[in-house]
Parts: C-alpha cells; sequence; structure tokens
C-alpha cells in the first residue's frame, strides 16, 4: 500500500492545507517521504459533523456488529504484514521484534474489546421492577444501562506508534462503547498512522457502517488539537503524551459552554521500593532487574523506574555499586524523536547540575544521532523532600536513587511523592510488617502496586490498571488499559415506565441478549 499523505475523513481522503508534517528517521535524522499537509479548522468541523452524524446509528448497532468491526480492524491491520512494519521501524527507530509486537499488543486488544462488547457486562444493567401495591408509595419499574457518550478526540503516543495510537487502547475502547473516533495522528509517524488509519477505513466500510465513524487528522501545531477539545460534538477526550499537553487539553475542555472529560496519561516516575530483607538477600539480582528495566526500549515507558527509594547499608551500597557497573556497560539506544533526546539531554543535565543530586554513573558514549545515555543518580531522603525538582519525570534511561535514614523516613518520601502510575515493592516474608506499613500510601500514590516484579510491561487484560492520581493521569478513577478502559466512555441512562415494545434490548423484560443483570438487588444471569 503506497502512502498518500491525506487526511482520512470518513470514507474520504483529503489533502491537508496547512503546514506539512515530515516524518523523521531517528537514527539517521532523515527526513522521510511523503509530506503530510496539517488540516484546517474546516477540516476539523468536517470529520466532527460526520462523527456526530454517525453517532445514534452506530451507538444502536448490535453487540455483534461491533464486535465484529473490531476484530475486522484486527485482521485489515494483520493484513498490512511488512509494510506497516517496515514504515513503523523507520518512524521510531524501534528494532523490528518491538514493532511486531506492538502490532501483535494493538491486535490483541482490538479483539479483547470484541470479547467485552459480546459478553456485555459493561451496559451494568439493573433492574427494579414495579411494585404497585407498596406502601405508602408505589414503586415504578425501572431499568438502567449504559450508552455512549459521543464521539471521541484520540491523541496518538510519540512513544507507542501502534498500541497507543491510532488504533490503540483508547480508540478500541471507544469503539467498544459506541462512540465514532477521531483521531489526531503524532507528527512522529505520521505514515504509520496513516497505514492503520486505511485499515480502520476499510473496516467501517466492510462492516457497512457510518463512514463518520472514524477520521484521521494531521497537524504539527496546536489548531487541530484544540480545535477536536472545543467543537462541540466531540464529547470526551483520550491523551497519551506530555505534563504540559495534557494539562492545556483538560484546561481547554474545562473552559468549554459544555465542559467534557479528558482522560490524559501524563506523567510518572514510578518509584521502586528496596526493603532490607530483599536487599541483603538478592541485591546483586535486584541490580541487574532494575539497570534492565531502566534500559528496556531507552526507558521511554511511562512506566520506566525512574526512582529508586532504600534505607541506607551495606547491602544499599552493594546495590548501587552493581546497577552503577552494568550502566557504564550500558550501549547507547536511539530514542524516538530527535525532541525526546533533546528533552532527555536536557533532564539529565538538570539533574548533573543541582546540588542535591550526585551523578553515580553513566552508559556507553556514541557519535550516533538521538542516542541515549544512560544514566544513574543519587540524594539523600532530606534533600529529595526539600528539591520538589528532583520527582521531574525524565523521559528515558535515568534513575535516581534516594537513600533514606529509616522505614520512618522512606514513608515520609512516599507521602512526598506526585500521583504515579505505579509503585513496586522487593521484598521477602522478613519484609512484611514494614511493607504493611507503607502500603495505605502506596494505594493513595498509584493505579497499579507490584510486588518483586518490574514496571515495565503492562499487561492487556480486565484487571490491569493503566491509571493513577494526578499527575499520572487527569482522571484517577479510570484506567486506559484493560477492559475497564471501556467505562471511561459510557454514561448511565434510567428508563422508567417504558412499554416492552419501547425499551432497548438490553433491558427488556425477557433479557434477550441472556445478559447478566441486577433484577430487584439480585444478580440474575
Amino acid at each position: 500500500m503506497s502512502l498518500s499523505g491525506n487526511l482520512l475523513i470518513g470514507q474520504r481522503a483529503i489533502a491537508g492545507t496547512q503546514a506539512p508534517v515530515f516524518a523523521i528517521n531517528p537514527a539517521t535524522n532523515a527526513q522521510l517521504e511523503p509530506a503530510y499537509p496539517g488540516g484546517s479548522r474546516e477540516h476539523v468541523e468536517l470529520a466532527c459533523s460526520l462523527a456526530w452524524e454517525a453517532f445514534d446509528r452506530y451507538r444502536d448497532t448490535s453487540l455483534e456488529a461491533r464486535a465484529a468491526f473490531l476484530e475486522r480492524i484486527a485482521q485489515n491491520i494483520e493484513a498490512l504484514g511488512d509494510t506497516l512494519v517496515q514504515r513503523a521501524v523507520a518512524e521510531s527507530g524501534l528494532p523490528q521484534a518491538r514493532i511486531q509486537g506492538e502490532i501483535g499488543r494493538t491486535c490483541f486488544q482490538l479483539r479483547t474489546f470484541a470479547r467485552t462488547v459480546r459478553a456485555g457486562e459493561w451496559l451494568d444493567v439493573r433492574v427494579d421492577e414495579a411494585l404497585p401495591e407498596r406502601q405508602p408509595l408505589p414503586r415504578p419499574d425501572l431499568r438502567q444501562r449504559h450508552v455512549a457518550l459521543g464521539p471521541v478526540a484520540v491523541f496518538g503516543a510519540s512513544n507507542f506508534p501502534l498500541a497507543f495510537s491510532v488504533a490503540g487502547g483508547d480508540t478500541a475502547s471507544a469503539f467498544a462503547a459506541g462512540c465514532p473516533v477521531i483521531v489526531k495522528a503524532h507528527s512522529a509517524h505520521p505514515g504509520t498512522s496513516e497505514l492503520v488509519g486505511r485499515a480502520i477505513q476499510q473496516a467501517v466500510q466492510d462492516c457497512e457502517l457510518p463512514e463518520g465513524v472514524f477520521s484521521l487528522l494531521y497537524g504539527s501545531g496546536t489548531e487541530i488539537g484544540i480545535g477536536l477539545v472545543n467543537d462541540p460534538h466531540i464529547k470526551a477526550v483520550g491523551f497519551t503524551g506530555s505534563r504540559s499537553g495534557g494539562v492545556a487539553l483538560t484546561q481547554a475542555a474545562q473552559a468549554r459552554r459544555e465542559p467534557i472529560p479528558v482522560y490524559a496519561e501524563m506523567s510518572s516516575i514510578n518509584p521502586v521500593f528496596l526493603f532490607e530483607s530483599a536487599l541483603a538477600n538478592r541485591g546483586a539480582a535486584l541490580a541487574e532487574g532494575f539497570v534492565a528495566s531502566l534500559n528496556q526500549g531507552a526507558g521511554q515507558f511511562c512506566t520506566n523506574p525512574g526512582l529508586v527509594i532504600a534505607v541506607k547499608s551495606p547491602a544499599l551500597d552493594d546495590f548501587i555499586a552493581t546497577a552503577s557497573t552494568a550502566i557504564a556497560k550500558s550501549p547507547t539506544q536511539t530514542m524516538l524523536t530527535p525532541g525526546i533526546y533533546k528533552a532527555y539531554s536536557t533532564g539529565v543535565q538538570a539533574l548533573a547540575a543541582n546540588a542535591n543530586a550526585r551523578l553515580q554513573a553513566k552508559g556507553a558514549e556514541s557519535e550516533g544521532h538521538n542516542q541515549c545515555q544512560s544514566h544513574l543518580f543519587v540524594t539523600t531522603a532530606h534533600d529529595f523532600m526539600r528539591d520538589h525538582t528532583l520527582q521531574a519525570e525524565v523521559f528515558g534511561s535515568s534513575s535516581l536513587i534516594v537513600e533514606c535514614d529509616d522505614l520512618a523516613q522512606a514513608r515520609q518520601v512516599a507521602e512526598q511523592l506526585e500521583g504515579q502510575l505505579t509503585a513496586t515493592v522487593h521484598m521477602d516474608d522478613a519484609d512484611t510488617d514494614a511493607v504493611a506499613k507503607l502500603l495505605p500510601t502506596l494505594e493513595r500514590k498509584a493505579g497499579r502496586i507490584l510486588i518483586n516484579g518490574w514496571p515495565t510491561g503492562v499487561e492487556v487484560c480486565d484487571a490491569m490498571v493503566h491509571g493513577g492520581p494526578f499527575p499520572a493521569t487527569s482522571d484517577a478513577r479510570s484506567t486506559s488499559v484493560g477492559t475497564a478502559a471501556i467505562l471511561r466512555f459510557l454514561r448511565p441512562v434510567c428508563y422508567q415506565n417504558f412499554p416492552d415494545s419501547l425499551l432497548p434490548t438490553a433491558i427488556k423484560q425477557g433479557n434477550p441478549l441472556n445478559l447478566s443483570r441486577l433484577v430487584n438487588g439480585q444478580r440474575v444471569s
């Protein structure tokens, strides 16, 4: 499939009229063709109008039809084969195996949401049947289900050109909920976005859905993004990116005449707590696992372990020495974009210049383009707690070790942390009591708490939570990964005293969809 550089609005391919976006191969800094001229306000309005026209028809599709649509998208993406793999490699600098794995994850997400749609539990059907004889007042017949919010604007992420982009989790969960989607492609991988966008566009046609169910827009400035958030037809936003970008979109959404929810995943340093017995018994293995997690994908994961907290001891000294040796041997890796590399370099330079942190180790050097050189810093708990800048996320293979005087001080450090996507604990049985005292704090600070693991790697499954208090996300009540992500794009509606002929299928008296329902306070399958 050849690339056109066009906007995809409904079933149309339209040439943009604004400043063009070009992909850059970060390994060579070479500009890639074709150009992707940006969209205008008129393009935004057209895409949003088509999405609104499609909304009622699409949200009323059967569970089977919607699930089949998600599965067809996955099939169409897989059919792109090496064309998609090679373009994604060229635009991201990521190895082929990583891209192939991400394609697999993207398609698995789509199929997982197809399963979720068919099961229908997300409809959360509740029925309280009429009690006409109840005294002192009768009870009417009341039935509740969840319905789609409306068209959703999705912003593609830089660090996952597939799994968090055009057909990623935000798009899949919005489609599953019954919402049309308009994607703003990330400027780092426009060709990858076009290929996946065409796969979705074809699936819309294959499944005979209204064309406004999907559109894909490009634009290098803020016009497209803010235009989408401000359009009255848009009812929710999914975003993965920087803290500044997520806050700007959230503020714009709240300033609308009709404020709308923004589900933004933004900033997290993912603290790792090393407890005494675990350090003493397996400190070397922990150091090796830590460095492997830190260096994975040049540290360009939102769950990268950017902070390590432990009580000072000879075992911690050994951990730092082993980790430093491993860091020093770490080769450089190509970062996703020149912009990400520049931000990483600025971040580690700021830490190196900070009197409250000392550079402990850094990786091998390279003269290649956009190369991430791993860094490890150390600070004291006292300095960490009085210098808030040490909590700033450095997006890449950089981490800060915080040395505490005792467990009480470690808990104080935890209390001062901002919201996080993850918090990790390494412990042995002898550490159980100490960990138990920390857990209430971690539950308030993080969306996912790990024992004896590493935070990089987010499983796609029913129980996963990829969210957390601000600034990890803009809404701590939600997750962007896992089947509960569908709930972000739904709202409850109650139907009172409806004749059965007018009731939506999911809440009809005879339960024709065979859903699990809460009837008169009892779960009925």
